[in-house]
């Protein structure tokens, strides 16, 4: 199961996973796009649902809960919002924690209920390296996604404390090129074209690491340098950096 698969990384996941030879069931909101894209594979479940919306979710948690040899899930859908927190709408960021918090925690218990009595299978988050640190305006997505970074890692000792060989992954990938950025009214001029990755080439990166046995899988030397120093660097150093930043982006011209 991919969910956020009309488009972009989950769009990636659904095409590299239907080519080995997987059986999909595809989740996302917008239907007309998971039902061509079932037709370009070949054939795949789809589900239509915002989870978002408690009811679309526990349809999803039980499609999975019946699904008895389900081999991956793959917690994909998510999406950010801009500006400052107090000046965002609420709606947004309130939708961004269901997605991004409850959703991966309700469709990953779902799907290990069944995968850890069985012994076999698999669950990759899709984080971000936005979930090492914090950026001003994009509060609640680096803080939903350190959330996914910690769930993950926690699951993952958790499953070699039992001896289970089932595995998790957080996916943890800088800017793509994808239509989030779009969505998000974020132009893509202002970021070096060095810095951007294909979808294809951060999915290739997550199921070597999958194969693997990869916790944390950083797609692309820049980032894996990235959060190298986010690491090393004290908390005062880095808080320091990123509001000087922020004022200097703020501070107008002339």
């Amino acid at each position: 199961m991919v969910t956020g698969a009309s488009s972009g990384i989950g769009e990636a996941f659904a095409r590299r996973l239907a080519r080995d030879g997987f059986q999909l069931i595809l989740v996302a909101r917008r239907r007309d796009r998971l039902e061509q894209l079932a037709r370009e594979l070949g054939g795949a479940e789809t589900l239509a649902a915002d989870l978002a919306l408690e009811p679309d979710l526990a349809r999803v948690a039980a499609r999975i809960a019946s699904a008895a040899e389900l081999e991956l899930l793959v917690n994909n859908a998510g999406f950010g919002t801009k500006g400052r927190f107090w000046e965002t709408p609420l709606d947004g960021q309130d939708r961004m924690h269901r997605v991004h918090v409850m959703a991966t925690l309700r469709l990953t218990r779902a799907a290990l209920a069944a995968m850890v009595p069985r012994g076999h299978g698999g669950v990759i988050n899709v984080s971000s390296v936005a979930g090492f640190g914090q950026s001003p305006g994009n509060v609640s997505y680096c803080a939903s996604k350190t959330w996914m970074n910690s769930f993950t890692e926690g699951l993952d000792l958790e499953l070699r404390g039992a001896g289970s060989p089932v595995r998790v992954q957080a996916l943890c990938p800088g800017f793509t090129v994808t239509e989030f950025h779009d969505v998000l009214g974020m132009s893509r001029e202002g970021i070096p074209s060095w810095l951007w990755m294909r979808a294809e080439d951060v999915v290739d990166a997550s199921l070597r690491g999958f194969e693997r046995g990869q916790l944390f899988v950083v797609p692309g030397g820049i980032y894996k340098l990235v959060v190298t120093l986010e690491k090393l660097a004290p908390r005062w150093l880095r808080s320091l950096a990123v509001v000087r930043a922020s004022r200097r982006r703020r501070r107008p011209a002339g």
